[in-house]
């Protein structure tokens, strides 16, 4: 009698041994953060195309800011603190979006005034052919 009762305990604390190892297993890998890939890979695009744009030239401070924010970014998931990791590639999204932003208005402002030099060349020209007739 007190054998079955000792099989039967012994069952049960195998049964509850397995059960916990498995609700820790769980655990371990619940709590395991995946890197912020979306968020790397939209910073990496954006600082491609703030490249393309030729930022480097018209908005170099916040062309650097997104490296240097992608580079911290990158570190942080070799650190395994893919929270930081995340923060940072946004960070790094949003400047280079900001590089590309001033390098489009300084390309428009360029534009505009090569526009107005040649409007006032026009009419000078107008004025210069009204004086011979």
């Amino acid at each position: 009698m007190n054998t079955d009762i000792i099989r039967c305990a012994l069952r049960r604390i195998g049964l509850f041994t397995a059960l916990m190892f498995a609700a820790l297993t769980l655990a371990a890998c619940a709590s395991a953060l995946l890197p912020p890939t979306e968020s790397l890979n939209a910073a990496r695009d954006a600082i491609a195309s703030a490249e393309q744009a030729e930022a480097r030239q018209y908005a170099g401070a916040e062309l650097e800011e997104a490296n240097r924010h992608l580079a911290a970014a990158v570190k942080a998931v070799e650190a395994e603190r893919m929270a930081e990791a995340d923060r940072l590639a946004k960070q790094a999204h949003i400047a280079a979006e900001l590089a590309i932003a001033r390098t489009q208005a300084a390309k428009a402002a360029a534009i505009n005034r090569e526009m107005g030099r040649s409007a006032e060349a026009l009419d000078e020209e107008m004025q210069r052919r009204g004086d011979r007739q």
